[in-house]
Formats: C-alpha cells, sequence, structure tokens
C-alpha cells in the first residue's frame, strides 16, 4: 500500500508546484486574495482532500495562530477562510526561486529569526496587513511538529499580538499529517479537521496568555484526535 502513497505524494507534489505557478500567473490579473485562494482551491479539488469545520471563522480577526504540521496546512486554511490571509514565514523561504515569488507577490510577510532588526520590520509589515483589513496568519510553533504534540510557542507571536492589541483567533487542525507527509513522501486523502476557537484581544497584561492558549489547543487537538480515531 505503501507504493500508491508514495505516488500519490510525488502527484500532489506536483500538483502544489502548478497550483503555485498558476498562484504567479493570476496575481498581475486578478486582486487578492483571488490568485491564492483560486491556486489553494485547485489543490483541494485535485487532491481530493476534504475540510469539517468546527466553531465559527470570525471574520473581523486580525491574527490566525494556527497549529503546524504539514505543507498542507496553508491550502487547507485558506480553502477554510474567507479572510484576505498574510502569511508569516522564515526569510530564507523568500529566498527560494519561483517559490520566494508566490510569497512575496501577495506581501506575505517574512521574518528572520533571533535579528532585532528583522523584529521591526515584523512589527511595521504587520501593521501595515492588519491596516489594509487582512489577517497575519501565523504558525507559533515556529515549524512543523513531528507527531501529535504541539511544540512550545514562539514569543514573537505574543510581542506582535499584545503590541497592537491585535484581535486573536486560534485555529486547530487536525489530521494534516496524516493526509501529507514531507518526511515520509507519503500523501493520502484525508478529510481534515479545522476548529475555529473563540476569539480574543491579546492582553499584555498577562504573561502567560500565549502559554495558556498552547494548552488550550492542544487539548481541543487532542479531543477532536479521539473522535476521528473512534470513527475509523
Amino acid at each position: 500500500m505503501k507504493i500508491f502513497a508514495h505516488i500519490s505524494w510525488f502527484l500532489a507534489t506536483v500538483v502544489i508546484f502548478i497550483a503555485i505557478a498558476l498562484s504567479i500567473v493570476l496575481f498581475p490579473i486578478l486582486p487578492r486574495p483571488y490568485p491564492r485562494k483560486i491556486s489553494n482551491w485547485f489543490i483541494r479539488y485535485t487532491t481530493f482532500f476534504s475540510t469539517t469545520i468546527k466553531g465559527k471563522e470570525d471574520l473581523d480577526a486580525q491574527m490566525f495562530l494556527i497549529n503546524h504540521q504539514s505543507d498542507i496546512d496553508v491550502a487547507v486554511l485558506e480553502t477554510s477562510t474567507k479572510n484576505d490571509l498574510a502569511w508569516v514565514a522564515k526569510k530564507a523561504l523568500f529566498d527560494v526561486p519561483f517559490f520566494g515569488l508566490a510569497m512575496s507577490l501577495p506581501e506575505d510577510i517574512e521574518i528572520e529569526r533571533e535579528s532585532k532588526t528583522s523584529l521591526v520590520k515584523l512589527l511595521r509589515a504587520v501593521k501595515d496587513r492588519v491596516d489594509k483589513k487582512r489577517t497575519v496568519a501565523m504558525f507559533p510553533e515556529g515549524t512543523r511538529s513531528k507527531n501529535s504534540r504541539m511544540l512550545p510557542f514562539k514569543s514573537g507571536a505574543k510581542f506582535v499580538a499584545d503590541k497592537y492589541k491585535l484581535r486573536v483567533q486560534p485555529v486547530v487542525l487536525v489530521n494534516t499529517l496524516a493526509c501529507y507527509d514531507i518526511k515520509k513522501f507519503l500523501y493520502s486523502p484525508k478529510n481534515i479537521t479545522v476548529v475555529f476557537m473563540e476569539s480574543f484581544i491579546a492582553d499584555r497584561d498577562n504573561p502567560d496568555w500565549l502559554k495558556d492558549l498552547r494548552k488550550k489547543m492542544q487539548k481541543v487537538y487532542d479531543d477532536e484526535l479521539a473522535i476521528n480515531i473512534s470513527n475509523r
């Protein structure tokens, strides 16, 4: 069976690259966010994953904080929300030919870790995107987790949210790693659960809200994973 999962991974990866090219072609033609939305719906329809939405998307959310397991997470969220997303990603990704162009055209936000100068640029970029009525999308873990346990959340998300008192909505994605695993070269169409948790205004007077949020998101993830397993 694994051979079919490997073949499916290769085909899904080809689809993702085609979608990236499609978004680049569409950006001079269509206003944002349509190029990215169209390209990610192309991924969804051609790789056959589906979603179950739980909770209610906050159309006024200024920041989404999302757990990160798979390269397909972006496509899952882009096709699950109406918001115009500005993704925060490490600078190295913007330097990758072709892929970097697909991120710079929609004005995604680059960040260089351990750089104070980059943090100042991040603050300015976030304010610019929020002023344009866009939603900043961040993976607070900073990288993909390798299992069902979320990694510690980086402080950058709290720093930015506190600075501008942003309206934050946590979003939990369940089953994306089982769907697309770049490390094992496996792909299997799955139903992915997307949980929109209750939004809140960042409170700088509470130094532990990000740590507390990680615990809450982990519990939601564990509960939903238990439901998925029991339904198999």
